[in-house]
C-alpha cells in the first residue's frame, strides 16, 4: 500500500463523520458535494463537453462530474500515486487520467477548465492563469476556487505547516490577473460561511481520531494536519481567509 493510500484509508472514517450525508464524495478538501455540484452548474458544463481537471488528486470530485454532465474528462495531478489511485475507483466511468506538473497543460483545447482548492499552491498564479486560457476554446469557461487575502507574513508562514505550498491573493489582484490573461468573471460566489463549518467539523473529527490516526500513520503527520486545520478555521472565523468560487470565461 503507498502512502496516499495509507493517509486515504487512515482519514476515511473522521472524513465521513464529519460531512453530512451524502457530502462527501470522496474529496480532500472543505467543499461539499453540493457546493461542487453548484459550480458546475454555473460552468454550464455539459453531456460531451471536454473537461480538464487540474490537480484532480484522487478523483472524487472529477467522478462526481462526469457522473452527472456526461461530459468528457481529463483529470491531471502531479502526484503519480494519486493518479493511480484515481484510475483504479473510475468505477467504468469514461474519465481519463494525466500524471503531470501543470503548467504546461495537455496539448489540446477544452471547453471547460477547473481547479478546486488548489490554486492556493501556485505562487506564480498570472502564469497559470494563462496558460489556463490558452487551452480553452473561445467561450470556454473556468471553474475554481480560490483562498483570498493577503500573503502570509512571517509568523504565518512559520505556523502553517507545508506553508511552501501556501499563497492566498487578495481578491482585486487575482481579478486583475484573470482579466490580464484574457478571462472575464462571470460570477464570484463566497464560499466563507460554508467551508468554516466543514473545517470546523473536519477539525473535530480529525481531534478525535488522532490516537487511531497517530498508531496507522505518524505523530508528526497527524500534528501537522490538526495544526493546518486550526489555522484554516481560526482565518477563516476571523475574516483573515475568505474563500470565493469563481466562473470566468474566455473571451
Amino acid at each position: 500500500m503507498t502512502w496516499r493510500s495509507r493517509v486515504d484509508a487512515a482519514l476515511l472514517p473522521a472524513r465521513m463523520e464529519a460531512f453530512a450525508p451524502g457530502q462527501f464524495i470522496g474529496q480532500e478538501s472543505f467543499m461539499t458535494a453540493g457546493a461542487i455540484d453548484a459550480l458546475m452548474a454555473r460552468a454550464g458544463v455539459a453531456a460531451g463537453e471536454h473537461v480538464l481537471d487540474l490537480c484532480c488528486g484522487l478523483g472524487g470530485p472529477g467522478r462526481r462530474i462526469v457522473a452527472a454532465t456526461g461530459c468528457r474528462y481529463l483529470g491531471v495531478d502531479a502526484s503519480d500515486e494519486a493518479i493511480a489511485l484515481a484510475r483504479d475507483r473510475s468505477g467504468g466511468l469514461a474519465v481519463e487520467y494525466l500524471h503531470a506538473t501543470v503548467p504546461p497543460l495537455p496539448p489540446s483545447l477544452f471547453d471547460v477548465v477547473v481547479l478546486l482548492e488548489t490554486l492556493l499552491a501556485f505562487p506564480d498564479k498570472p502564469a497559470l492563469l494563462r496558460a489556463i486560457a490558452e487551452s480553452l476554446e473561445a467561450g470556454g469557461r473556468f471553474a475554481f476556487t480560490v483562498e483570498e487575502g493577503r500573503g502570509l507574513d512571517a509568523a504565518e508562514r512559520a505556523a502553517m505547516p507545508n506553508a511552501s505550498t501556501v499563497w492566498p491573493v487578495p481578491l482585486p489582484d487575482l481579478l486583475g490577473m484573470l482579466g490580464d490573461a484574457g478571462l472575464k468573471v462571470g460570477s464570484c460566489l463566497e464560499e466563507t460561511p460554508s467551508q468554516l463549518g466543514v473545517v470546523s467539523s473536519l477539525l473535530a473529527a480529525f481531534t478525535r481520531h488522532a490516537p487511531r490516526l497517530c498508531d496507522e500513520l505518524a505523530t508528526g503527520f497527524v500534528y501537522d494536519l490538526l495544526a493546518s486545520h486550526a489555522l484554516w478555521r481560526d482565518w477563516m472565523a476571523a475574516g483573515r481567509i475568505r474563500k470565493f468560487s469563481i466562473v470566468a470565461h474566455r473571451a
